[in-house]
């Protein structure tokens, strides 16, 4: 009886103790599980939205949004890009000195604006100042029931709140990140040119000679890629407030915008890298 009752507890341990090495690989496992419901989840979310942008009542809407999205994000795009542009400038004539490329520093400033620091700091800029607001709003919309009342008069939410949300995104973007360009791109001349001393001619030649229109289909092409990533995520992140498991009520609502900010800003990371190895092929 007693060596049985050895053997039961020798089983029961081993048990538990695979149950203890199984664990971490079964939390890895239920996030990823997470995560990819939340993509599938996500893309049938913009499919929807899309499928309902041709809409005749969507055009009053949409500009109200393009206003909201694009006209009120200009100042600190523009503010951001001209600083950004001269911080470049400058240091990009410090590094070519030394090799007495001076003159190529209007090539150096124009395609570090035009194919990766504008559609980036745009997206990134965007994010932080609407992008928030999107899920705040679609969040308090939720909590406050006031899409299950859209439900009940029988007003589509997706056509009323999500769909001229991204449409409008899809617009700004790649119009912020041209202005981001310009922008940037004088604030190059700036640093580089009137601070500096570089031949302004030479600036502005050197850019006419090297930047081809590629290069700048290549910087709107992510900035479409990045405009669809960010308010997908803001609007689902808020449309869906209410299922988060971890809070409810307003506590979620602030939950879910500092998710979306951050699941959009790593995202556009992610994707620069992706987008850009797919562009080079």
């Amino acid at each position: 009886m007693a060596f049985d009752e050895y053997k039961w507890n020798d089983s029961e341990g081993k048990k538990s103790f695979g149950l203890l090495i199984a664990m971490p690989f079964a939390i890895i496992g239920r996030k990823v599980i997470s995560w990819i419901n939340n993509m599938g989840s996500a893309a049938i979310f913009l499919i929807i939205a899309l499928l309902k942008t041709f809409h005749p009542k969507q055009f009053s809407k949409v500009i109200q949004q393009i206003y909201y999205v694009g006209a009120r994000s200009t100042t600190i795009i523009i503010l951001v890009s001209l600083f950004t542009g001269m911080v470049l400038g400058l240091q990009s004539y410090h590094a070519l000195v030394k090799f007495s490329a001076q003159g190529s520093l209007g090539t150096l400033v124009a395609l570090s604006l035009i194919r990766e620091l504008g559609p980036v700091l745009t997206a990134i800029m965007i994010t932080a100042r609407a992008g928030s607001a999107i899920t705040a709003e679609i969040g308090i919309q939720r909590i406050s029931e006031q899409i299950d009342a859209l439900v009940t008069m029988r007003i589509d939410p997706f056509r009323y709140l999500v769909t001229p949300k991204i449409t409008a995104s899809i617009i700004s973007f790649p119009l912020l990140t041209t202005v981001f360009d310009i922008i940037g791109i004088i604030g190059g001349y700036i640093s580089g040119v009137v601070l500096m001393g570089v031949s302004g001619g030479v600036y502005i030649h050197s850019i006419e000679a090297y930047v081809d229109m590629k290069d700048i289909t290549d910087g709107l092409v992510k900035a479409i890629v990045f405009a669809i990533i960010v308010a997908t995520v803001c609007c689902y992140q808020g449309y869906f407030v209410h299922m988060r498991d971890d809070s409810k009520g307003a506590k979620a609502v602030g939950l879910a915008t500092t998710s979306a900010v951050v699941i959009s800003c790593v995202l556009i990371l992610v994707l620069d890298y992706v987008v850009t190895s797919l562009l080079m092929v």
